[in-house]
């Protein structure tokens, strides 16, 4: 079934999804927002395809198989809890389920800004930075993808991404606004701040790169433009989408605004900001 969703709402959207009897949805705990009596809500630690030790409703493609299959979704849902740890995400997702005729439920993202649905058709996966996922159908596989190591090093943000797999629609949310990119308009590369990545198809390839050389340019653009020592690099053919407002940027102003101004004069690399 597709996923009949609206997004409603300006500076901060908010996702609106009809149900059908029987049909499934789930969001990353903390994302839910309102439900109808007859749409059912549980918690899991595993995403779909397994169960939690507790019990619930089977997911899709949850196989049996005796104590073989019980240990082997355990150890699914482990390995799922674990990636999930280590990235810092939410270990539990809630499911949604309607019964007794039509449901509708209400997700939203947490920071000010866009929401969008992107329909998987099993052709091409999407990645996306963590903490995007807000939503989706209990069709589509959710995922931990590791940038490697070096990336990871370099370029902070950009080391662990989100990865959604399989057929239905998904729904991810932004800071500010939204912009749609194709590498290949623009020569086949685009160089982005870090924290600016939204989510991008399968196929775009994606790196971090050093901010100019260890010369005095290479230092300036450190110490006093703002970016830190790295940017993200996008390449190929494929959709990326990019939001106006990184999520650091927006706890600094929230600090300077209160008195705290922890980015300093220079900003950049002298930058104190924790988060």
């Amino acid at each position: 079934m597709t996923l009949q969703q609206q997004i409603v709402g300006n500076a901060m959207q908010m996702a609106v999804c009809t149900l059908n009897p029987g049909q499934t949805v789930y969001c990353e705990a903390g994302k839910f927002l309102f439900k109808t009596a007859n749409v059912s809500m549980e918690t899991r630690l595993g995403g779909p395809g397994t169960r939690n030790a507790g019990g619930g409703a089977p997911g899709v493609g949850q196989q049996g198989g005796g104590m073989g299959g019980l240990l082997r979704q355990a150890m699914g849902t482990a390995m799922q809890v674990g990636q999930r740890a280590l990235a810092g995400e939410s270990l539990a997702f809630q499911y949604f389920t309607a019964s007794g005729g039509e449901g509708t439920v209400g997700f939203a993202g947490v920071l000010p800004g866009e929401m969008r649905a992107l329909e998987l058709t099993g052709s091409r996966a999407w990645f996306a930075e963590k903490d995007a996922f807000v939503a989706a159908e209990e069709t589509v596989q959710f995922g931990i993808a590791f940038a490697g190591g070096r990336q990871g090093m370099s370029g902070g943000e950009g080391f662990i991404l989100e990865k959604f797999t399989g057929h239905g629609t998904v729904i991810i949310a932004g800071a500010g606004n939204f912009i749609d990119l194709n590498p290949a308009d623009f020569g086949g590369r685009i160089e982005v701040d870090t924290g600016c990545i939204v989510a991008f198809e399968e196929g775009i390839q994606y790196g971090v790169q050093r901010i100019g050389g260890l010369n005095r340019q290479g230092i300036m653009n450190a110490v006093f433009g703002g970016e830190g020592l790295s940017l993200a690099t996008l390449e190929g053919n494929g959709q990326v989408i990019l939001q106006s407002m990184t999520i650091e940027g927006l706890a600094n102003a929230l600090k300077k605004a209160q008195g705290g101004d922890k980015q300093g004069p220079t900003g950049g690399l002298f930058s104190t900001h924790a988060g």
